[in-house]
């Protein structure tokens, strides 16, 4: 909450305590009616300036608030304050995170169900939890929401569920909500026929999904997606459900220009995934449709799993490496990745990158932010980089142990140097901030 707006008003600044014991006191008479704190009837406020105060309130503080008179309580069930609502779900048992007491759960089914239109749930790693979160979502029957996160805080809860369970629960949202526009179904057992009933029921207003990690849906069913939802801006997935016939589906005449397209690679055994190649006249026509898409890929793939990518020209933005790459893969990104804007190397080895480096300097004209974990860069070629780059460098984030002092600059000197070529003070990081 932006608690720092509510300081320039004295109202907003008192406690609720404070603000309670106001709304009690007599009105006073003669002389005192003169006095600035004898003239304010906290009670009788416009319900328009507490509507306000109470958008600012934590839940808690906002119930405690709503006790301290008739004109307040209204104020707090009135439905502009229930269209956006987070649904905490954790077991005390299990987590130290707060959780939305069942009372008051029950309560906002009762009474504020209806009203309910931008909808998040966050649970923790049981499956009581989840399974919660489905009963509340089964008895949303009379809402219409215009967004839905189910975001799990450790591992992934809903996927423990029965799928049928589960299921049948998101159905109850994707029919009576005719009007979606943001869903964000990360790792949950969501599947192609759900999809179809999210189609069905709100292909003229959904605009972005997010649903990495949903091992039950099938290229063939987010395909579905794409070809009925034209209005489709941004799309988060795995890399194994993009396909060529998606991406000519998202660059058809009928679909909007993407602007966010979020794709993760991981393969958890190594040589036991297959990865297939994406042709290059796809890429182009997706780059054709929408010049301005930003194309967000995350690895977390073993080395001799790389051999698909980078063969060819590819319209990559923002690049993260979560486990070891190889010199071999990072000198084909720096020859294939024009439109780089970012790009993370969590981890590469011990042999220098300085000849990488340089060719992504050379080519990727875009770049504006690096981060190098545990990699080997000499000092020179470390300076060469940022030189060549300048200060479009908006962020650099390298650690300490990356630099290789070598007979042209030490690590002392290299700090003066880089920040010379930055235009702005620099010097290497302790820890990872990306």
């Amino acid at each position: 909450m932006k608690r720092g707006r509510m300081a320039s008003d004295a109202s907003i600044g008192l406690s609720v305590g404070e603000l309670g014991e106001l709304s009690k006191k007599p009105k006073s008479t003669g002389d005192e009616a003169t006095e600035p704190s004898a003239v304010h009837d906290w009670g009788n406020l416009l319900p328009d300036i507490i509507l306000q105060i109470f958008q600012y309130l934590p839940l808690l503080d906002r119930a405690h608030a709503s006790q301290v008179c008739r004109n307040w309580n209204h104020v707090f069930h009135m439905p502009d304050l229930w269209r956006c609502f987070e649904f905490e779900l954790n077991q005390p048992a299990t987590s130290y995170l707060k959780a939305t007491h069942p009372d008051l759960i029950k309560q906002i089914i009762k009474r504020h169900s209806n009203h309910l239109q931008y909808v998040s749930f966050k649970v923790d790693s049981s499956k009581e939890s989840a399974e919660a979160a489905c009963d509340i979502l089964s008895q949303l029957v009379n809402c219409s929401l215009k967004t839905l996160g189910l975001i799990s805080t450790a591992r992934p809860s809903f996927m423990d569920l029965p799928k049928s369970h589960f299921i049948s629960a998101l159905t109850v949202v994707f029919v009576n909500s005719k009007s979606l526009s943001s869903l964000k179904i990360d790792d949950t057992p969501v599947d192609d026929p759900s999809l179809k009933v999210l189609v069905a029921n709100n292909s003229d207003t959904l605009k972005l999904l997010k649903m990495s990690s949903c091992p039950h849906v099938s290229p063939a069913g987010i395909l579905c997606v794409a070809d009925q939802c034209h209005g489709l801006r941004e799309l988060a997935l795995n890399y194994y459900l993009l396909s060529d016939e998606l991406l000519l589906a998202l660059s058809s005449e009928k679909h909007v220009r993407l602007e966010h397209l979020r794709i993760d690679v991981v393969s958890e055994n190594p040589g036991q995934t297959h990865f297939h190649a994406i042709q290059k006249s796809s890429w182009d026509a997706l780059i054709k449709h929408s010049p301005k898409v930003n194309l967000v890929m995350y690895f977390f793939l073993y080395e001799e799993e790389f051999d698909p990518f980078f063969r060819y020209e590819t319209p990559v933005t923002h690049l993260y490496f979560g486990r070891s790459v190889s010199k071999e893969v990072l000198g084909r990104v720096g020859m294939t990745c024009p439109r780089l804007v970012e790009l993370v190397v969590c981890a590469n080895g011990l042999r220098p990158l300085d000849e990488e480096l340089i060719r992504i300097a050379e080519r990727c004209k875009s770049l504006t932010a690096i981060g190098l974990g545990e990699c080997e860069v000499s000092c020179s070629a470390f300076v060469e980089f940022v030189k060549m780059c300048g200060g479009r460098l908006s962020q650099l984030s390298i650690m300490e142990e990356v630099l290789i002092p070598d007979q042209k600059y030490n690590l002392e000197q290299i700090h003066w140097e880089v920040s010379k070529h930055l235009g702005r003070v620099w010097f290497p990081d302790m820890m990872p901030t990306w």
